[in-house]
């Protein structure tokens, strides 16, 4: 039986034949048998195998396809209907691929696409708006032109990609040094239209006169802008090469003279102003219809020239202004502002610094301006904060500078502004101080110690203090035990133990003082003769307290048995410590009787003193009252002016006068009236008169003595032997208070004389320790 012969197939398309592209010898089963010996044949096998040469094109075939596709190709490139299905061109292209004519066909193509487009040129050259550059019409209507010209282009290379995507898709991806079809029509019209320079000139110079046009507030065709400046990006370098460069450079012109004019015309809020709104309008040209690569670039030229330029004017112009007047809005938009410029946030740091420290300078060194001092500075220091925190946004520069600025100015006037603080601190912790809730209180101490950080001289500000504490405690005119101890609390916080160690030992001796006058009372019931005045004392140790000056004066009798029997009392408990009386401190209540009824007085012991002598008559001299009392001349002018001068006239003073002169007769008023049963004379003590104030600041001064030869002394005995200038710096390290050289140079020279320490025989300038 003989076998079947193999079998040849092809397939057809489109009257094309096409190679089968099936397996060299694919295998598939025989489907039925030849003859009668099926039965006991073996299955037949089926072999499909490739031609064995590629069959032939039709003669005309190649030329034939290419003709109908270059007529759809001029019928886009005219815009007109095409003949063929696109399917059937898309088809005939793929065919052509196949049979291996895909370089002829991209050359082809390339031609025509160029050809084409070297004819559009011609439009542009005969185009009569050459004639007249600068007209704006003429401009506009070139653009418009030169628009539809590349919008046709991408339309038609659109549309002829999509006829020969095989092409692109095969041959062009698998040649690397060949441009897609889509670049290849982007090289063409950058070659031929755009790279013409009238064009590209042409084209430039409107682009640029619509953008200067916006730029002086008319209305533009942004999506001309964006359309032709798209054109420019697409096609590779023109944009930046031939545009930017010349964009940038007109910006720059543009925005050096528009801020050289408007810095002469405008104040500095206005300009600000213009200029946040030139840099928004410029980020939005960018978003709009500029390339994003610009967007550095342009930006940077805008802040050079408007702000950049002018740092210094801008600052000196009107930051003072701005900060007098507390612009909140313009000073945070100048922050923003020169935070944006290379050395902007530096120079406004600098003048910030200025202003600070001037400021305060005016409320510091002005002696006209102490009494409201303080309560300036705090003002002072809470705009600054607010500008800091809203306009500043917290800048850790800005806190630092401020701080270092505020340590400048205050310590332009040494200790002065240490001893307002104290009693701007006293005026708020004393009794009768209503103006103030606990928590504001609180508030108002945690902003007085801010302040008091940044003073050199604190030692000053501990003497005033103690002084003014040791009167409220004493007088009892604290207004509450507790903000008197969370003060001490901020202080022993701020400057250490050391510093709060004699003042919480004041509070100490009130303490104990309390426990002392409850044993004192029952000792008193256990006397025969207890006597008619309620006596209270308050046991002082005298290292913690202020230094008072005894006063000797002559108490009456009673007064003096009652300080016998406690004096007793207390050496009984405490034996070998010694008591001192100070006069100074006493304080009284009196129970008078006049015509209107009974009153009681809130008084000094000098004026308890005074008042008595009223018992034994109606009329005494000044010199009277001084021979019995024993007050000391000044101190009884006083006391006497605080009862027969001031608002409660206890005594009537013949001549009258606000001032008590010798010779001054002083009258019992019968006829004395008042709302209150219970009345407080002025207490002389709670008033500080100008001696005490230079007696606290001498006190001071001589402490720094102490101290500074101490330090002297403690450097010396470590280093045995130092030079001058050494030792000054060591000094300077360690003292805690403002000093100047020439007090450190007699402090020396002191301890020289002393024998402390020794000048060197042959070096004049070094010391040695003398042991």
């Amino acid at each position: 039986m003989a076998e079947e012969p193999q079998k040849k197939t092809s397939l057809h398309t489109n009257g094309l034949t096409k190679p089968a592209s099936l397996g060299a010898a694919t295998r598939a089963g025989a489907g039925g048998g030849g003859g009668g010996g099926a039965a006991t044949a073996a299955s037949k096998k089926l072999v499909i195998k490739n031609f064995r040469e590629r069959p032939k094109l039709p003669d005309n075939y190649t030329q034939d396809t290419w003709q109908k596709l270059h007529e759809a190709v001029g019928a886009i490139q005219s815009s007109i209907s095409i003949k063929y299905n696109l399917e059937e061109l898309y088809q005939a292209v793929e065919n052509l691929c196949s049979y291996k004519v895909s370089a002829t066909l991209y050359k082809q193509l390339r031609q025509v696409c160029e050809d084409h487009v070297k004819a559009q040129i011609l439009q542009f050259r005969e185009y009569p708006f050459f004639v007249h550059r600068n007209d704006s019409l003429d401009s506009l209507l070139f653009l418009k032109k030169i628009n539809k010209c590349w919008q046709d282009h991408c339309r038609q290379m659109i549309m002829i990609r999509s006829i020969f995507l095989f092409l692109d898709r095969t041959y062009v991806l698998q040649n690397s040094m060949l441009p897609s079809i889509w670049d290849m029509g982007l090289e063409l019209f950058r070659n031929h239209v755009i790279s013409d320079k009238q064009v590209q000139n042409k084209t430039i110079d409107g682009i640029l006169l619509l953008i200067e046009r916006e730029r002086n507030g008319e209305a533009v065709d942004r999506s001309l802008l964006r359309s032709l400046l798209s054109m420019l990006s697409d096609l590779q370098q023109v944009y930046k090469e031939s545009f930017e460069q010349r964009f940038l450079e007109e910006t720059n012109c543009l925005y050096a003279a528009e801020g050289q004019r408007l810095m002469q015309e405008r104040e500095v809020p206005e300009y600000l102003h213009h200029v946040s709104k030139r840099l928004e309008e410029e980020g939005d040209r960018v978003i709009t219809y500029l390339d994003h690569s610009t967007q550095k670039p342009l930006i940077a030229c805008v802040e050079k020239q408007l702000l950049g330029e002018h740092l210094s004017a801008i600052l000196q112009k009107g930051l003072d202004n701005l900060l007098d007047e507390n612009r909140i809005s313009d000073l945070t938009q100048t922050y923003q502002l020169f935070s944006r410029v290379k050395g902007g946030q530096q120079i406004l740091l600098q003048h910030w610094s200025e202003y600070i420290k001037n400021f305060g300078t005016t409320i510091v060194v002005n002696p006209e301006k102490d009494k409201d001092m303080v309560q300036e500075l705090l003002d002072f220091k809470d705009k600054v904060d607010h500008i800091i925190e809203v306009c500043f946004q917290k800048n850790e520069k800005f806190i630092n500078l401020m701080k270092e600025s505020f340590e400048t100015f205050i310590n332009k006037r040494p200790n002065k502004p240490a001893e307002l603080i104290a009693k701007y601190v006293d005026s708020k912790l004393r009794a009768g101080n209503k103006e103030a809730t606990d928590e504001e209180l609180e508030r108002i101490l945690d902003k007085i110690m801010i302040i008091f950080r940044f003073i050199h001289g604190k030692d000053v500000f501990e003497a005033f203090y103690k002084k003014d504490l040791a009167k409220r405690l004493l007088v009892g005119k604290s207004a509450s035990v507790d903000a008197e101890k969370s003060m001490l609390s901020k202080l022993k916080h701020e400057c250490g133990a050391a510093f709060t160690s004699k003042l919480e030992g004041m509070f100490k001796d009130m303490e104990l003082s309390k426990d002392v006058m409850v044993q004192f009372k029952q000792y008193m019931q256990n006397q025969s003769d207890p006597g008619n005045i309620d006596l209270t004392v308050n046991i002082l140790t005298m290292g913690y307290w202020p230094t008072y000056t005894p006063m000797e004066v002559h108490l009456n009798s009673e007064m003096i048995k009652l300080q016998e029997v406690f004096k007793t009392f207390y050496l009984g408990k405490h034996s070998g410590r010694k008591l001192q009386w100070q006069t100074t401190l006493g304080h009284a209540v009196l129970k008078a009787e006049f015509k209107e009824g009974k009153k009681e007085f809130q008084v000094s012991l000098f004026q308890t003193l005074v008042l008595l002598m009223f018992n034994e008559g109606d009329e005494f001299s000044f010199e009277d009252i001084k021979m019995a009392t024993g007050i000391e001349d000044s101190e009884l002018r006083r006391t006497l002016q605080s009862l027969a001068c001031g608002k409660a006239r206890v005594l009537i003073k013949n001549p009258k006068g606000k001032d008590v002169e010798d010779g001054d007769k002083f009258i019992f008023n019968g006829d004395f009236k008042h709302k209150l049963f219970r009345i407080k004379i002025n207490q002389i003590q709670m008033k500080e008169t100008v001696e005490e104030q230079v007696s606290t600041t001498e006190r001071v001064f001589q402490d720094r003595q102490y101290q500074i030869d101490a330090a002297i002394v403690r450097i010396m005995k470590m280093r045995k032997t130092l030079g001058h200038n050494l030792l000054v710096s060591e000094l300077y390290n360690q003292l805690k208070f403002p000093v100047k050289p020439g007090d450190l140079k007699k402090r020396i020279e002191s301890l020289i004389d002393r024998d402390y320490m020794e000048r060197d025989k042959d070096n004049p300038n070094q010391y040695h320790y003398v042991a």
